[in-house]
């Protein structure tokens, strides 16, 4: 490598032993003014490159905040847009590392047209090859966007990362409210995906990588799997309302990795493993569990705008790169609030457009109460699943039956209505019910989990679906 610095440091630790070559080693920064010296300017404040991670060819650039703060220049973002242009080649990840003071303001227009040919190169690959950045340092202004535009972004716990610095934001101010933490971009924004420190940073990206496949048109992706494919999940009922902990309980090795764990909690995304075959899956969830195994925190069975949106984003990004969706149905409604209220609808479609675009193998699996709309929008039947299982004691329905009872014989005393709604529980909300009509393919024991899902993935792995033409949808 070109130096020593922290940028050169960071690749050493990310890939494998001695894979990292060095592309660009030489550029520097062409422009003189303000006394600017470009003799040194090494590699004009970013190492770019290519190398292995498990074996996997990815390419790294790496901002060097030593060189006049890692600054994104001209020749600074022709290194990254022609890293792009060779991953695009090749059909390789781009995996970045931000520690930068962002624009450079000494060259100016210059600088803000590579800040714009970076973005479209990031733009350009979307949905092509899969782009993670991680953030280290600095990370602000226009390179935000830049995560933004990237698949997944995972923080540095000290890190900071925005768009206009807190101290800019009227009435608010960095001791008040940090929106550049790590802590806010996690839980608040959703820009960030994973927060931990520098030394675990190398380990997450390297195992989101080994998950991901190369490129959208990778079809052999996967690993082996020395799990017993017919292991029981016997405590797998006790805990689907932690989808965290029920996905880890049926994926191979019992290992799932969480994507924005921190970011509208109720509903849950991330990745297994089912026979080797990389998944990904969303649940809606009711309790968080702590590490003591005890319910810390509630949520109401319902759809929430975050939640919904975090969803689809996930679930298209699945669908680009041809990775089969399972979904933990679990919802009885959607949030009722006033704030709730100004985007729910708009959110809802895009879930419900992800699910019905889709075109990857799609199973749903309903392991607890879920009514009305949101079961139809949890990868229901009619949006498109190609297969649904139930767990024997869930329920489908139009809503609770008690409060179906109280509608439909709202004039009849209370003992009239609870008989109602008993025979309303069995007719229309039972999964035997909604079995008979066909919406649901198998009824499964929580402990039979695995291995049935194992069973329905193996089964689509072939499938092919074809939509009507479009150059693409508007939700």
């Amino acid at each position: 490598m070109s130096n020593t610095s922290n940028a050169s440091m960071r690749i050493r630790s990310l890939l494998d032993e001695n894979s990292f070559v060095e592309i660009g080693a030489l550029v520097t920064a062409r422009a003189t003014d303000f006394n600017m010296n470009p003799k040194e300017a090494a590699s004009d404040g970013v190492v770019t490159g290519y190398g292995l991670i498990n074996d996997k060819v990815v390419y790294v650039y790496s901002q060097d905040a030593s060189v006049m703060g890692g600054s994104v220049g001209e020749m600074h973002a022709k290194k990254i847009v022609n890293l792009y242009e060779l991953a695009m080649k090749v059909g390789a990840p781009v995996l970045g590392l931000i520690d930068s003071a962002g624009l450079r303001l000494q060259e100016s227009s210059d600088a803000l047209n590579a800040f714009g040919e970076i973005y479209r190169a990031q733009s350009m690959a979307s949905g092509v090859i899969p782009q993670i950045t991680a953030v280290f340092g600095n990370c602000g202004g226009g390179l935000a966007v830049l995560t933004a535009l990237s698949d997944f972004t995972i923080m540095e716990k000290k890190a900071s990362l925005f768009v206009n610095s807190p101290n800019a934001l009227e009435g608010n101010y960095e001791g008040k409210n940090n929106t550049a933490s790590s802590d806010f971009q996690s839980k608040s924004s959703g820009l960030c995906d994973i927060v931990c420190e520098e030394a675990d940073i190398y380990d997450k990206l390297r195992e989101l990588v080994d998950l991901l496949p190369e490129n959208n048109e990778d079809n052999s992706f996967g690993d082996e799997c020395s799990d017993d494919l017919n292991r029981l999940t016997d405590d797998f009922a006790d805990c689907f309302d932690d989808p965290a902990v029920a996905l880890s309980r049926v994926a191979d090795d019992e290992i799932f990795y969480e994507i924005k764990e921190n970011y509208a909690k109720e509903m849950v995304t991330g990745f297994i493993r089912l026979n080797g075959q990389t998944v990904g899956a969303v649940a809606n969830r009711v309790s968080l569990f702590g590490e003591d195994g005890k319910v810390s925190e509630k949520f109401e069975p319902v759809l929430t705008a975050d939640g919904a949106e975090k969803a689809a984003d996930f679930i298209s990004f699945c669908d680009s790169f041809n990775i089969p969706v399972l979904s933990l149905s679990n919802a009885r409604g959607f949030m009722a609030t006033l704030e709730s209220e100004k985007k729910i609808a708009r959110a809802v479609s895009k879930l419900t457009f992800a699910f019905a675009n889709a075109t990857v193998p799609k199973v749903n699996l309903i392991t607890g109460k879920t009514y009305g709309s949101a079961y139809v929008v949890m990868n229901s039947k009619a949006l498109g699943a190609d297969l649904t299982l139930a767990l024997s004691d869930a329920s489908v329905g139009m809503m609770d039956s008690k409060l179906a009872a109280k509608i439909m014989y709202a004039k009849d005393e209370p003992s009239v209505q609870s008989e109602k709604a008993s025979e309303y529980e069995a007719l229309q909300n039972s999964i035997a019910s909604a079995a008979r009509r066909g919406y649901v393919d198998q009824v499964i024991d929580g402990s039979d989990a695995r291995r049935y899902l194992i069973g329905a993935f193996e089964m689509l792995y072939t499938k092919r679906e074809d939509h009507p033409y479009k150059k693409h949808g508007t939700i």
